[in-house]
C-alpha cells in the first residue's frame, strides 16, 4: 500500500503537497481561533508539514494519516526535528474510511477529497471522526475561471469541466450540504508557483541520480513538458483553498 512512484518523485523535497506556502499555513492555523490543546485528524497528512508546525506554534495535538510510507516517514523526522513528537502520531495507512478511535475537535482533509469519491463524501467521512460543534478543513481544487473547452480542462489535469467548480459555487455546495463556511484560505499566484516549479527541479536532480531506472523515460516526458505546460493552462484556469467548516 503506496502511493504510485511517480507521485513521490515529483514531490519528494516537498514539506507542503499542495499549493500553499508556510506563511499561509501559520495564518490559516491562527485564524482558526482554537485552543491548545486541540486534537486534530489529518487524513492524507502528506509529510506532516501543518501538523507538526501546528503543534509547535499552536499547542495542538494529533494524529496524521497517509498511504505514502516515504511522506509518513518524513512527517515522524519533522515532528521529532520540531520537538513535538509526543504531540504528533503519523500512520502509514489508508485514510479512505479512517475514522478516529475518540472524536477529534478539528478533522481535516487538506487537498486529498479523492479519499470520499469526492467533497461531499471526504465531508461525510470527516463528520464521522468530529465531535458535536468541532471544526473541519477541506482543501480543494476550483476553477480561477471556467475552462473554455473539455481539452483544456484535461490539460489542467482534470477529467473533464464538471471535475471542479468556481470558488463561489464550491462555496455554494459546502453551505448545501449542510454547513457554514467559516474560514478559507487561498492559493495565489506565488504560492501555485512554488508548488509546481519544486516539482521540476525534484525530477530533475532524480533523472540525474536514476538514469537507468525504468521509470526515467516517463520522468523525462513529464519534466519536458510540464513546465510549459502549467505556464499555459493550470497557472491560467485553475485555483485551490482550504475551506473551515462548521456543521449547521
Amino acid at each position: 500500500m503506496d502511493l504510485p512512484r511517480i507521485f513521490t518523485i515529483r514531490e519528494s523535497n516537498h514539506r507542503i503537497h499542495n499549493p500553499l506556502t508556510a506563511d499561509k499555513f501559520a495564518t490559516l492555523g491562527a485564524s482558526l481561533r482554537l485552543p491548545a490543546g486541540t486534537r486534530v485528524l489529518d487524513l492524507a497528512s502528506g509529510s506532516g508539514e501543518m501538523l507538526c508546525t501546528w503543534a509547535r506554534d499552536l499547542g495542538f495535538r494529533g494524529t496524521g494519516v497517509d498511504i505514502s510510507t516515504l511522506f509518513t516517514a518524513q512527517a515522524r523526522a519533522r515532528a521529532a526535528e520540531l520537538g513535538v513528537a509526543d504531540q504528533v502520531e503519523f500512520v502509514h495507512g489508508d485514510a479512505a474510511g479512517h475514522v478516529a478511535d475518540q472524536p477529534v475537535d478539528l478533522a481535516a482533509c487538506v487537498g486529498a477529497t479523492w479519499i470520499g469519491n469526492g467533497v461531499p463524501g471526504t465531508i461525510e467521512l470527516l463528520q464521522r471522526s468530529l465531535r458535536p460543534g468541532g471544526m473541519m478543513l477541506i482543501g480543494e481544487p476550483f476553477w480561477r475561471r471556467t475552462p473554455p473547452g473539455e481539452e483544456t480542462a484535461k490539460a489542467c489535469h482534470a477529467t473533464s469541466i464538471a471535475d471542479f467548480l468556481l470558488l463561489p459555487a464550491l462555496i455554494e455546495q459546502f453551505q448545501e450540504l449542510g454547513y457554514d463556511v467559516v474560514e478559507m484560505m487561498l492559493a495565489d499566484q506565488h504560492s501555485w508557483d512554488r508548488y509546481a516549479a519544486a516539482q521540476w527541479l525534484s525530477m530533475r536532480r532524480w533523472l540525474d541520480e536514476h538514469p537507468d531506472d525504468e521509470l526515467a523515460p516517463e520522468v523525462r516526458e513529464e519534466l519536458t513538458a510540464e513546465p510549459a505546460h502549467y505556464a499555459r493552462y493550470g497557472r491560467e484556469y485553475l485555483s485551490w483553498g482550504v475551506f473551515a467548516l462548521m456543521k449547521r
